[in-house]
């Protein structure tokens, strides 16, 4: 009888021995894992100030420090040009030969944000928004809705934005009707 309540306590010592190093391996994990939450959290949350800044300068127009916040092969991709507008550009030099002339296009732009998430991977930013851009000499103004993606490399600068609109709206707006095929 001694010798089987030895090999209990001996086996409950030993459960207990193995739920401390689990209870330990469990905090380091649970560790670990705050850390990379945390972690994710700010460069989501610093990838969406970004976002906020791209729109803000081009509502600046300010296009030298808007396209700084682009990578050196950062892209723009308009999936929706349908033939009429441009399909994006790549790299900085070509960004900055898309973008320079619009100001001088418009009397003003405003882009309100209407939605913003950084997804489960915190360098991909979606953004629903609107665009607000009068026209020169009192022609009134070009509205469209968009849905945008930015994707982001390990320093926070734009690797690619993605414009979705739609160019039906678009092409009524800039008197374009009539070149849709």
């Amino acid at each position: 009888m001694k010798t089987y309540l030895f090999m209990i306590g001996l086996v409950g010592l030993l459960a207990c021995q193995t739920t401390d190093s689990n209870q330990k391996d469990l905090t380091a994990k649970s560790s670990e894992t705050m850390d990379t939450y945390q972690q994710t959290q700010e460069t989501g949350k610093k990838n969406k100030a970004t976002v906020r800044k791209f729109f803000e300068l081009l509502e600046q127009e300010n296009i030298a420090a808007f396209v700084d916040l682009f990578a050196e092969n950062g892209q723009q991709i308009n999936p929706y040009a349908s033939g009429l507008f441009p399909e994006g550009a790549k790299g900085k030099a070509a960004l900055k030969a898309y973008w320079e002339p619009v100001p001088g296009n418009f009397a003003g732009m405003k882009f309100p944000i209407h939605e913003i998430y950084a997804t489960e991977d915190p360098n991909i930013v979606f953004v629903k928004y609107s665009g607000k851009i009068k026209l020169k000499n009192d022609a009134g103004t070009y509205e469209n809705e968009y849905y945008s993606t930015f994707k982001f490399d390990s320093e926070g600068k734009i690797t690619e934005y993605v414009e979705i609109f739609n160019p039906i709206v678009a092409a009524r707006g800039f008197g374009l009707l009539d070149k849709i095929k």
